[in-house]
């Protein structure tokens, strides 16, 4: 059993997910609200039909879910952040600087004493991050 973090989003998800998919490579599996079947989808007949119902993107081992929420009412991601962990210092930098495109950086990737690299940041989706690189530390 693994935990999988689920996302939500306001109206960005499908370009959210499509982006994790250039950044982590793997293409996201996206199921949009117009796919569903006809009797649920009529029972929720505002949502765009474009609007993501569900979607995944493979990061390494692990999977991230997402969704547009048609409601409109989810709060701004705080409180949690999706960790990853990656295999060297060079690509935790490429995926720390690709996250933090048009993001905030709330914490620059430095060595700290249990990883040779750990940053944290909030992507422009509003996702938050905490990045760092295997650790041979013990």
């Amino acid at each position: 059993m693994q935990p999988i973090p689920y996302v939500f989003f306001k109206d960005t998800c499908r370009d959210a997910v499509t982006r994790y998919g250039e950044i982590f490579g793997k293409a996201p599996e996206i199921m949009a609200f117009k796919d569903m079947p006809e009797e649920d989808r009529k029972q929720m007949p505002d949502v765009p039909d474009d609007a993501v119902m569900h979607a995944s993107v493979a990061i390494g081992d692990g999977m991230l879910f997402a969704s547009d929420d048609p409601s409109g009412e989810t709060p701004a991601m705080a409180g949690c952040n999706v960790c990853i962990s990656l295999p060297d210092e060079a690509e935790t930098k490429r995926v720390f600087d690709a996250l933090a495109e048009g993001g905030d950086v709330r914490m620059p990737l430095s060595p700290m004493f249990w990883t040779p690299l750990f940053g944290t940041l909030s992507d422009k989706f509003g996702v938050r991050w905490m990045i760092m690189a295997d650790s041979d530390y013990e």
